[in-house]
Protein backbone atom coordinates (compact mmCIF):
# COMPACT_ATOMS: atom_id res chain seq x y z
CA UNK A 1 0.00 0.00 0.00
CA UNK A 2 2.54 2.74 0.71
CA UNK A 3 1.37 6.58 1.98
CA UNK A 4 -1.12 7.96 1.43
CA UNK A 5 0.75 10.30 -1.28
CA UNK A 6 1.34 7.44 -2.87
CA UNK A 7 -1.48 6.58 -3.82
CA UNK A 8 -2.70 9.58 -5.92
CA UNK A 9 -1.54 9.90 -9.39
CA UNK A 10 -2.02 13.02 -11.79
CA UNK A 11 -1.30 13.02 -15.16
CA UNK A 12 0.28 14.69 -17.37
CA UNK A 13 2.86 15.80 -15.51
CA UNK A 14 3.63 18.70 -17.49
CA UNK A 15 1.41 20.27 -19.65
CA UNK A 16 2.16 23.17 -23.06
CA UNK A 17 -0.68 24.55 -24.83
CA UNK A 18 -1.90 27.43 -27.31
CA UNK A 19 -3.64 30.12 -25.92
CA UNK A 20 -7.82 29.65 -26.48
CA UNK A 21 -6.98 26.07 -26.80
CA UNK A 22 -8.65 23.46 -23.90
CA UNK A 23 -6.19 21.54 -21.50
CA UNK A 24 -7.13 18.58 -19.68
CA UNK A 25 -5.23 17.00 -16.86
CA UNK A 26 -6.52 13.68 -14.98
CA UNK A 27 -6.01 12.89 -11.53
CA UNK A 28 -7.15 8.99 -10.08
CA UNK A 29 -6.38 7.42 -6.64
CA UNK A 30 -6.46 3.95 -4.96
CA UNK A 31 -7.32 4.73 -2.04
CA UNK A 32 -10.39 2.06 -0.11
CA UNK A 33 -12.89 4.35 0.98
CA UNK A 34 -11.78 7.67 -0.95
CA UNK A 35 -14.96 9.18 -3.21
CA UNK A 36 -13.72 13.07 -3.32
CA UNK A 37 -10.95 14.83 -5.65
CA UNK A 38 -10.33 18.45 -5.09
CA UNK A 39 -8.73 20.33 -7.67
CA UNK A 40 -6.42 23.71 -6.44
CA UNK A 41 -4.47 25.78 -9.17
CA UNK A 42 -1.26 27.82 -7.40
CA UNK A 43 -0.14 30.61 -9.35
CA UNK A 44 2.25 33.10 -8.94
CA UNK A 45 1.79 34.50 -6.00
CA UNK A 46 2.13 30.85 -4.55
CA UNK A 47 -1.39 30.74 -3.57
CA UNK A 48 -3.94 27.78 -3.40
CA UNK A 49 -7.11 28.34 -5.22
CA UNK A 50 -9.92 25.64 -5.04
CA UNK A 51 -11.31 24.93 -8.26
CA UNK A 52 -13.97 22.76 -7.23
CA UNK A 53 -14.38 19.25 -6.44
CA UNK A 54 -16.12 15.94 -7.17
CA UNK A 55 -18.12 13.87 -4.70
CA UNK A 56 -17.99 10.25 -6.61
CA UNK A 57 -19.31 10.66 -9.98
CA UNK A 58 -21.20 14.65 -8.96
CA UNK A 59 -19.39 17.65 -10.15
CA UNK A 60 -19.14 20.91 -8.16
CA UNK A 61 -17.01 23.34 -10.28
CA UNK A 62 -16.52 27.01 -8.72
CA UNK A 63 -18.52 29.44 -10.55
CA UNK A 64 -15.41 31.92 -11.56
CA UNK A 65 -13.65 29.75 -12.92
CA UNK A 66 -13.17 28.78 -16.73
CA UNK A 67 -13.25 24.98 -16.34
CA UNK A 68 -15.33 21.45 -16.28
CA UNK A 69 -14.80 18.48 -14.14
CA UNK A 70 -15.68 14.91 -15.43
CA UNK A 71 -15.65 11.36 -14.70
CA UNK A 72 -15.46 9.57 -11.16
CA UNK A 73 -13.85 10.41 -8.13
CA UNK A 74 -13.98 7.15 -6.20
CA UNK A 75 -11.44 4.72 -5.87
CA UNK A 76 -10.11 3.48 -9.16
CA UNK A 77 -12.10 6.16 -11.27
CA UNK A 78 -10.58 8.85 -13.21
CA UNK A 79 -11.14 12.43 -12.53
CA UNK A 80 -10.67 15.08 -15.60
CA UNK A 81 -10.24 18.67 -14.95
CA UNK A 82 -10.76 20.82 -18.28
CA UNK A 83 -9.15 24.26 -18.75
CA UNK A 84 -12.21 25.39 -21.42
CA UNK A 85 -9.38 27.90 -23.21
CA UNK A 86 -5.88 28.55 -21.30
CA UNK A 87 -4.82 32.67 -21.02
CA UNK A 88 -1.73 33.87 -19.99
CA UNK A 89 -3.30 32.98 -16.61
CA UNK A 90 -4.31 29.89 -16.78
CA UNK A 91 -0.20 29.35 -16.32
CA UNK A 92 0.25 27.74 -13.18
CA UNK A 93 0.91 24.11 -11.05
CA UNK A 94 -2.50 22.42 -10.68
CA UNK A 95 -2.88 20.07 -8.01
CA UNK A 96 -5.74 17.41 -7.15
CA UNK A 97 -6.23 15.74 -3.90
CA UNK A 98 -8.23 12.75 -2.78
CA UNK A 99 -10.54 12.93 -0.17
CA UNK A 100 -13.23 11.09 1.70
CA UNK A 101 -16.85 12.75 2.89
CA UNK A 102 -18.47 11.88 5.67
CA UNK A 103 -22.33 11.77 5.85
CA UNK A 104 -23.59 14.33 7.47
CA UNK A 105 -26.17 13.55 10.36
CA UNK A 106 -28.91 15.74 11.34
CA UNK A 107 -29.60 15.21 15.39
CA UNK A 108 -32.62 16.44 17.34
CA UNK A 109 -32.06 18.34 20.17
CA UNK A 110 -32.31 16.20 23.01
CA UNK A 111 -33.58 18.57 25.99
CA UNK A 112 -36.81 19.17 27.15
CA UNK A 113 -38.50 22.75 25.63
CA UNK A 114 -39.02 24.99 29.32
CA UNK A 115 -43.07 24.64 30.14
CA UNK A 116 -45.15 27.54 28.54
CA UNK A 117 -45.73 29.53 31.92
CA UNK A 118 -42.14 29.22 33.18
CA UNK A 119 -40.63 32.87 33.35
CA UNK A 120 -37.14 33.52 33.96
CA UNK A 121 -36.33 36.21 36.74
CA UNK A 122 -33.50 38.28 36.48
CA UNK A 123 -31.50 40.16 39.62
CA UNK A 124 -30.09 43.66 39.14
CA UNK A 125 -26.34 43.75 38.71
CA UNK A 126 -24.27 44.85 41.84
CA UNK A 127 -22.77 47.78 40.01
CA UNK A 128 -23.92 49.65 37.31
CA UNK A 129 -21.74 50.12 33.51
CA UNK A 130 -23.92 53.17 33.27
CA UNK A 131 -22.34 56.33 34.49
Amino acid sequence: DGPLYDQVHQSPADLFSKQRESAKIECSHSIPGYNTILWYKQDGQRKLILLGYMLATSKYPELVVNITLDGDANQGGTSTLTIKQTTPNSSAVYFCAASYTVDQISLSALQKPPPRDAVGVLTPASKSLCN
